[in-house]
């Protein structure tokens, strides 16, 4: 049996955002570094909540507020569910399956390290039964609006 721990899937290369910044800076980081979510992080690094470019659109721009004058705190989930670097690769799946989110952020020491995406996990190429049942749990309560 194979096993891979978060740290050696996840991203490294994270962006972050304080909680009193705009939605639009949020959404401008988002597309120029190509991610669908960002943590948000107090100045000392710890975690407060992550913030997706689903949340702008659904929290921010369909109830036509002005996305530089939302702050993220507003629109961010808060206390998401979070990984540490050693946790299996496995678990990130069943979690992410349960909480119905593409991605995770991986905290140490109460810090964010990294992020981890259902896609991190089938770039692996070892666990498709986990990412693929995640990914039908994630897709098949989706609420319509």
């Amino acid at each position: 049996m194979v096993f891979l721990q978060v740290r050696d899937v996840m991203n490294q290369n994270i962006v972050t955002i304080d909680p009193t910044e705009s939605a639009a800076l949020a959404a401008r980081l988002l597309a120029r570094h190509n991610v669908g979510a960002l943590p948000v992080c107090s100045a000392n690094g710890r975690l407060q909540g992550i913030v997706t470019d689903r949340d702008i659109i659904l929290r921010c721009v369909a109830p036509e507020d002005d996305p530089s004058r939302v702050p993220v705190k507003n629109i961010m989930t808060r206390h998401p569910k979070a990984l540490s670097p050693a946790d299996d690769v496995r678990q990130a799946a069943q979690i992410m399956a349960i909480q119905q989110v593409r991605r995770l952020p991986v905290v140490e020491d109460g810090r964010v390290v990294g992020l981890v995406s259902l896609g991190d996990l089938a770039k692996c190429g070892k666990f498709e039964m986990e990412v693929s049942k995640a990914l039908t749990d994630i897709s098949e309560n989706v609420k319509r609006v």
